[in-house]
């Protein structure tokens, strides 16, 4: 098995929303992407909303965030 490095989807820049976790070259919050969830909405719901953000990057985002 490979051990290859994946870039991390969600950074923490406090020039860009204040420091809030968002989708790297986004100014998309990660936790917008939880709200949509747990408000029973659908990642496919999410992604139309945010285009900016593939869906690569919000399945890989979970396994990034400590939420």
């Amino acid at each position: 098995m490979g051990s290859e490095m994946v870039a991390p989807v969600i950074i923490i820049d406090p020039d860009i929303m204040s420091g809030m976790p968002c989708f790297r070259g986004t100014r998309v919050p990660f936790k917008n992407l939880i709200d949509y969830l747990e408000g029973g909405h659908s990642l496919g719901e999410f992604l139309e909303q945010f285009p900016t953000v593939t869906r690569e990057m919000a399945i890989q985002a979970p396994e990034e965030v400590d939420y």
